[in-house]
């Protein structure tokens, strides 16, 4: 997301009107509900973190013990439990 000009964007009377409540700050117009995006969707961050998450749990099941999974990962061992046990509940649906 980067910034744009009010001027650039409003009529003269819409930007008079917003001065009145901001005279020379930034703000951010949220998306219309309808539009709003889930996270990792512009961006491929949500997918590797899912095939990272699957070969975690992969390498749990042919015997690597957690410890060492937190550290090839740089991951704490909580967090390597916790896709272990989210890994465990997927293989059951």
């Amino acid at each position: 997301m980067r910034y744009k000009n009010a001027q650039e964007i409003f009529p003269e009377d819409v930007l008079a009107l917003l001065q009145q409540y901001v005279d020379g700050e930034y703000i951010y117009v949220p998306r219309k509900s309808g539009n709003r995006k889930r996270w990792g969707e512009n961006t491929p961050t949500k997918t590797e973190t899912e095939e990272r998450n699957k070969r975690i749990f992969s390498q749990y099941k042919t015997g690597q013990k957690v410890n060492d999974l937190a550290l090839e990962f740089f991951l704490s061992e909580k967090s390597i439990q916790r896709i272990i046990t989210l890994g465990k509940k997927l293989e059951k649906l």
